[in-house]
């Protein structure tokens, strides 16, 4: 009789754990929410300031009166061909970690979309494109369709930047500012056809109650 009641009870504590452990493990998964932009959560650089920085600096270039000169200069002189152009690394001077090959990827598709300058791969990119292109060369790929040696189209001009912070802080308010510049330069004359920055200033108030 007494076995019976214990084994009662086990079989009720059981049926009643049963669920508590499937709603504590349900509970405890994350809630995922996808979303258009990431949301300024914490007032440090996030994507949509690389995307207005980026949108900014490459409109104010195209709209350059010394790079439409230098444009149509190089179409007269390439039968009416637009100047190709390199992102080389951006650096970081500012006091917190940002990615700058975000920056570096976003000016890129900012310059290929405008339509009006050509792009040429650099860095690591460009290494894995020669090594493929002297695989083929090395008796890998046919004649006619190896692609040949010594045809890379040269860059006439050069991106190159930097992105700066300063935070000044009274209590429990905050203000911090990025200041992106950035430069493109002609590669033959190392003359500067323009130069320019974008600034995200962000005030964050954070609670006086620390918990």
């Amino acid at each position: 009789m007494r076995f019976f009641f214990i084994k009662n009870n086990f079989r009720h504590a059981l049926a009643v754990a049963i669920p508590v452990v499937l709603l504590v493990s349900c509970s405890s998964a994350p809630k995922v929410t996808r979303v258009d932009s990431q949301a300024d959560l914490s007032g440090y650089w996030n994507d949509n300031d690389v995307q207005q920085v980026c949108n900014n600096l490459i409109q104010s270039c195209l709209d350059s009166t010394n790079v439409d000169r230098f444009m149509n200069f190089y179409a007269q002189n390439h039968k009416g061909e637009a100047p190709a152009a390199i992102v080389l690394p951006f650096r970081n001077a500012s006091s917190e970690h940002i990615d700058m090959q975000i920056i570096s990827n976003s000016l890129r598709a900012s310059i290929i979309n405008s339509g009006k300058l050509d792009f040429v791969e650099s860095g690591a990119a460009r290494e894995a494109i020669r090594a493929e292109r002297a695989d083929q060369n090395n008796n890998n790929a046919s004649e006619e369709t190896a692609s040949a040696i010594g045809r890379e189209t040269g860059a006439a001009l050069a991106f190159t930047g930097e992105v700066r912070s300063i935070v000044d802080t009274a209590g429990n308010v905050s203000t911090r500012t990025y200041y992106v510049k950035a430069t493109l330069t002609n590669m033959e004359t190392d003359r500067i056809l323009w130069e320019g920055e974008d600034t995200v200033r962000k005030n964050i108030k954070r609670s006086p109650f620390k918990l």
